[in-house]
This record gives C-alpha cells, structure tokens and sequence, in this order.
C-alpha cells in the first residue's frame, strides 16, 4: 500500500473543502446546473436515474482494512447499506444525498481516498492486474509506475478537459491481466535484453460504440521517459481530438482518423521536443515513490502444506476452491485467493456494510490487512498462508464468498444497467441473474470450463462485453428492451506467442429479454458439441470454427 505524504494529503483535503463550497453555493442557486456539471464530475458524483451516485478511486485496485471499513462506514451512514465494486477498480454508491457528498469525501480523505477524476473528461483511475507485485509470470512490479501515473495525471490543469474521458492500464506480468489493449493507453513493462526497465506503449484502444484493439506505437520506452512520453501523446489528443461529436471524441477515433503513422510521428515530435524537460524522471524520485509503499512481511514456509492435501483428497468441495479461487504466489508457501463477488440474488459486484466489515477482519486474520479488487468485480486477498487455506475457505464459505465460480460462466460482469444509469437501454442485474440460475450447477459450469460471460445495459460497455467470451448488450427497438449477443471476444489472448485482444462478433438480430437465457443455453450446447477436448475453451473453438456453426443453432427455430 502507498502512504500518502503531508502533500498528497492536503491536495485531497483542500480538493473536499474546494467540493464542498461549490456544492452549497450550487444547492443555494448560486451556480447553474451546466456550472456545477463539470465540478461534480470531476469529484466522482453522477446523476442517475434515480438519484445521485457517487464513484470512488481505488488506485490500482489496491486497499487496506482501515479503507474498506470505511467503505462500509459510507454504505450505512450515506447510503443503502451497500457498494458495488466495478470493472474499473472502483467502488460506487447509488443512493448518497447530494448535500451529504461532501461529508463523504472528508470522511474518505481521513482514510487517504478520494473520488476526484473518477469521471468526467480527465485521465481516470490507472488500474492494472490484481496479483500484480505477487504473480509468478511478472517481469517488473507495476504498482510503483502506476503510483508514478497516478500523481502526476490527478487534478493535471493541462489534461483537466479533454475531449473525452481518457484511460489508462499498466501490466507487468507475461499475461496481459490489465486488458492493457482495450484502453487508450495501455502499458506493459517490461526489460531489455540488459535487464533496463521499460514500457511497450498502446494507444488508441477502447470499448464503447466503436471497440478497438490498440496499437503499439513504442515497443520500449526507457523508464525514465515515461511521463514525458504519456504527455506527448495527451497533448496531441487533446489538440487534435474531436470536441464537435462526443462519439467520436475518444482518442482511438482521433488514432484512426489521422492514422497510425501520422498520430505516431506527432507524438515522436512532441515527444522529442520535451524528453530532457522537467518531466523525466529520476532515479531518486521513483526510489522515494517506491519507499511509500508499505512491506509485505514473509515467514520461510514450504511450497506445499500437508493440511492443505489431506484436506483436498478428502473434500470435493475444498478441491474445487483450491482449483477455481486460488492463486499462484511468487514466494513459496504462500497463494492468492479470489472472494467472489457473483453469489445467487445479489448484483455482481455488490456487497453489504456488514459483509465488507468482515471481509476486513478477514483480511487483517489472513491477508496481513490488504486486498485488491479486480476487473471482473471481486475481491483478492494476495498474501495467505497455504497453511491457513482451509480456515479462510471455511470462514468464506460461511459468509458466502467460496463459490466456485471464478473464470467459469457464473463469474459474470455486470454493470448496473437500466436498474441504476440513466444511460442504460435495457437491465443488466436480472438479466445475469437469469443467466446465474440457468447455470446455477457448479457440475456443469465445471464441464463447461473457461468462459468469460459479460454485460452491458448499453454501448458505452461499462461490463466490457465486447471482450466477453460471450458478450450481452441491451439495446433500445422502439422503446422495448432486446439484447445483442457477440461471442469469441478475449481481453487477453496468445496469438503466435504474444498477447493481444480480441473484439467479439455479432452473432445476428437481437433477442428479447426473456430468451436471453435460452440463448446462452443454445450457445453452451453449439460450443460442447464442436470442442475436440474437454479443455478446449468456448474462446477457442469460436476462433477455430467462426461464429456460423453458433448462429445457425440459435436462430434455427426462428427460421
């Protein structure tokens, strides 16, 4: 965890008091709405369909008890007694009161958090994977650099209104968990062949209407220049962005319409123009960012426990949370477990006050205070004892977050949808809770395998299912709900030994609500009779096969 300094905590502090004037004069009529818009997008604070909702940063997805606590503290004072827990690494509230925002930014800046640039046209929360500085697979630790991105790009006068919101993912590990490709700036880190620090740099992917895969425009950039290299390529996007459409405002538009080759040369110039400035950073200034974050403190264990065996050999049940919900760890006798967030009857991501309370007790027993949350909205704790494996399983069994259900079709990511975003064309919370019965079996969800199921109440792709292994969009047909349904996206995929993305295809007209189910059935049962092995996933036999074997069986009854 990163400790903030007496700077980094009076920029926050002066941020909630600065609110919180803007606030009272707006709710005295003193500012107009189009005023007051801006200013409240850039504190987190939305308005929804039915009442304000206030989105908070989790930096990189990482948090300790005392944060989490809070988070709870938040839910049932402010709020209905819940938070949901994003794709994004956020955490948000849908009910807080607009004249009580300001009393939860000063109750989260007690506790180093904040809301500020968690919407609005800036650079957003920088997230990355969730095991990062524990995987086995990383080549080079991205928190520090995703601190680094953090502090410089929060309240950033030059990129404060730009022509679209703007993203950012760092990944530091062989697989590609960030979804780097799918931002407008991905980052992987990475060496050299004399062991230099580096960065491979995306740019111009996205999701929404137009979903893109981005392009690598540097395939290693020194440490060093990394802040004047992520400047050069904001300046140019925010000096040739489209700010006449807000469709075609995102900087993967702007990288297609200028083209690769023109958009790299501009930020080359730029970049060229500014390398030796103020920017460049130093050895010293990332040793002393580095030295903020606190130790992780390990006991020379084993790589097995004996415990831990027998108690797999005798129980089915355990068996399966060790394959599905735990975790490689680069130190021996240690592992990363995933609490799921997907449970029968809850919107996937949510949690109660009282649950998120004793998650941090958890947390404090097994995970020595500290957890992330992840893109497919559920929670890690990434330092425990394998020893103490089966203790925590019993106590998350016992609170209902042991399903075993992570990487296969119950972990589905949702936004809110229509019940909640003002934005949404149709529901997504029943519509993955239809899905959920249907699969409901943990049997068959294991002999389906590796499946990515996700959903969008509308294009904006809030639930990312264009990288959905099986993608689900709500869209408006004269005022009723239907969906469209996309197969063979990946966020992350190995194509001839690299990484890449995917964007999933269409697979035809869209589906009413309620045949949604029957739809996903149809495709399950297409994929389970093509695949040529029991571990070859639903992603792979739609790129082996296309999608056609897959549409002719969904639609077969309608023709």
């Amino acid at each position: 965890m990163y400790r903030y300094t007496e700077f980094d905590q009076s920029i926050v502090d002066q941020r909630v008091a600065q609110f919180r004037g803007q606030t009272e004069r707006y709710l005295a009529g003193k500012l107009s709405e189009d005023e007051f818009r801006p200013l409240r997008l850039q504190n987190g604070l939305y308005v929804q369909k039915h009442a304000p909702m206030l989105r908070v940063a989790i930096p990189y997805g990482l948090i300790d008890t005392r944060q989490l606590r809070m988070f709870a503290h938040i839910a049932r004072k402010y709020d209905r007694g819940y938070g949901h827990f994003t794709t994004r690494q956020n955490i948000q509230y849908n009910w807080p009161a607009l004249d009580r925002v300001p009393d939860i930014l000063a109750d989260l800046a007690s506790v180093q958090m904040h809301a500020i640039q968690t919407s609005g046209n800036c650079i957003r929360n920088t997230t990355t994977d969730q095991f990062a500085g524990i995987a086995p697979d990383e080549v080079v630790n991205p928190l520090v650099w995703a601190e680094i991105i953090r502090q410089w790009s929060t309240i950033h006068p030059e990129f404060a209104h730009l022509p679209r919101k703007f993203k950012i993912a760092i990944n530091g590990a062989r697989t590609d968990r960030a979804a780097t490709l799918v931002h407008d700036i991905g980052l992987t880190a990475l060496t050299d062949q004399a062991g230099n620090v580096g960065f491979r740099v995306a740019v111009g992917g996205g999701l929404g209407r137009t979903p893109i895969v981005g392009v690598v425009v540097r395939e290693f950039l020194p440490w060093q220049d990394l802040i004047t290299y992520l400047e050069a390529i904001l300046r140019v996007y925010n000096l040739t962005g489209r700010r006449d459409n807000k469709y075609k405002a995102r900087i993967k538009i702007t990288v297609k319409e200028t083209g690769v080759a023109e958009f790299s040369k501009r930020i080359e110039e730029e970049f060229a123009r500014t390398q030796s400035g103020p920017t460049r950073l130093t050895r010293e200034t990332v040793e002393a960012i580095g030295a903020r974050f606190t130790e992780t403190s390990y006991l020379p264990l084993p790589q097995d426990d004996a415990g831990v065996v027998t108690l797999a050999a005798s129980n089915s049940e355990f068996a399966r949370w060790l394959k599905r919900n735990t975790h490689a760890h680069r130190v021996s006798g240690y592992a990363a477990v995933t609490l799921s967030l997907k449970r029968k009857g809850v919107p996937p991501g949510d949690a109660t006050a009282d649950e998120m309370d004793a998650i941090a007790l958890l947390a404090d027993r097994f995970s020595q205070g500290e957890l992330r949350v992840t893109h497919e909205q559920n929670l890690v704790f990434a330092d425990v004892e394998k020893r103490e494996l089966p203790e925590l399983w019993r106590e998350l069994k016992a609170l209902g977050f042991a399903s075993t259900n992570i990487g296969l079709i119950g972990n589905i990511i949702a936004c809110p949808g229509g019940d909640f975003c003002s934005l949404a064309n149709a529901v997504s919370i029943p519509v993955a809770a239809a899905i959920h019965d249907r699969f409901e079996s943990l049997d068959y969800q294991f002999d389906i395998g590796e499946l990515d199921l996700n959903i969008s109440g509308c294009i904006n792709a809030c639930g990312h299912h264009h990288v959905g292994h099986i993608g689900i969009l709500g869209v408006d047909k004269n005022g009723e709900e239907w969906y469209q349904v996309t197969i063979g996206g990946a966020q992350s995929i190995a194509i001839n030994g690299s990484e890449t993305a995917r964007i999933g295809k269409i697979i035809g007209p869209s589906f009413a609500r309620a045949d949604v189910p029957d739809v996903v059935e149809k495709l399950i049962q297409t994929y389970l009779g093509l695949r040529e092995r029991d571990d070859e996933r639903f992603v792979d036999v739609v790129a082996r096969t296309g999608i056609e074997p897959f549409k002719e069986n969904v639609y077969a009854e309608a023709n």
